[in-house]
């Protein structure tokens, strides 16, 4: 029996470009259905590898837009990164920060000192980004990582989207480093786990569901961390790229918007074969996915999945499936 989505967790987190809003403006029905959320006895976390901008500041743009939050709500990279660096070094230890005052502030919540430079030793780096950020800083970086300072970067990645394009993200300046040093950083942002476990920690959610639009941050963090992930089709990815997706960025379900988590979701079930969601059924014959469902159903691509993922079970094949739709009647 079908039951819906939301009823199997005590908790969202929730991605925000793509999910919540795409650029200015909320999606629509988002706000809606993060209201309810509290209604409903379910905690709300948003999740963003954003390391520049304070939690308060996040939330704020997010009340603009009439969605629900409060800084306790908001955790960004910068506050994962602080608590992984703390998690490596020794209390007190000296730390060079290369990114945001936002960030030096989370480092030094966690017990840590911040100093200048690398004159000063220090035990750790944490990069994370910042516009104010120029040769000077990632220098400084450099110098310290070759010495031997643990270095942990906020978020990997590579571009910012910004009104006139994509510029540099951190993952290009902390690129610069490794290349420099030819050492990799720990990470905290999204894909990897600490960012969803550390908002999970706070917020005391248990049975956590990972909200996002992008398979390769959100789902494959959601995924790292042990966490079901739900894939809302409002931003970034698409049936077709869930269908085609690698082993670890499959979303365990998959929703047309937010208000998706109070539907009924269909149960998936498999006989010879043959991979039943609602009314739809698919098979995969070599290279091939066939449906008896209609295309625009997404019941007809849950199952697709489905039946694609488990003929692949270990290794999603290079090239993406064929799909054919044939409605009964």
């Amino acid at each position: 029996m079908a039951r819906r989505l939301i009823d199997g967790f005590d908790g969202v987190l929730a991605d925000l470009d793509g999910v919540v809003y795409t650029g200015s403006k909320a999606i629509d029905g988002a706000t809606d259905a993060l209201d309810r959320l509290q209604g409903e006895g379910k905690s709300l976390a948003y999740v963003t590898n954003n390391a520049s901008r304070s939690s308060e500041e996040v939330a704020a743009h997010l009340r603009e837009l009439g969605a629900p939050a409060t800084a306790g709500q908001v955790f960004g990279s910068a506050l994962a990164g602080a608590e992984l660096l703390a998690g490596e070094v020794a209390a007190g230890a000296a730390v060079l920060v290369v990114g945001s005052q936002v960030l030096a502030d989370a480092v030094r919540a966690q017990g840590l000192v911040v100093v200048p430079s690398s004159d000063s030793r220090p035990d750790a780096v944490i990069q994370g980004f910042s516009p104010a950020l120029g040769w000077k800083d990632l220098a400084e970086a450099a110098y310290a990582i070759t010495a031997g300072a643990t270095w942990v970067a906020t978020n990997l990645d590579m571009t910012l989207p910004q009104e006139r394009g994509f510029a540099p993200g951190n993952g290009s300046l902390v690129a610069a480093v490794a290349s420099a040093t030819g050492k990799s950083p720990l990470v905290a942002g999204k894909p990897e786990p600490a960012l969803f476990e550390t908002a999970a920690r706070h917020c005391g959610v248990e049975r956590a569901l990972v909200v996002g639009d992008r398979l390769d941050t959100d789902i494959l963090g959601g995924n790292r961390a042990g966490m079901a992930t739900v894939l809302v089709l409002t931003g970034v990815d698409s049936v077709q790229t869930a269908l085609a997706a690698h082993l670890d960025e499959r979303p365990n379900y998959m929703v047309r918007s937010l208000g998706g988590l109070y539907e009924e979701y269909p149960e998936i079930t498999a006989n010879e074969g043959a991979y039943t969601c609602g009314g739809a059924v698919a098979r995969v014959s070599g290279s091939t996915v066939s449906v008896s469902g209609r295309e625009d159903d997404l019941d007809s691509w849950r199952a697709a999945c489905a039946a694609w993922w488990a003929a692949h079970p270990d290794m999603a094949p290079e090239a993406a499936p064929e799909i054919e739709f044939a409605t009964a009647g």
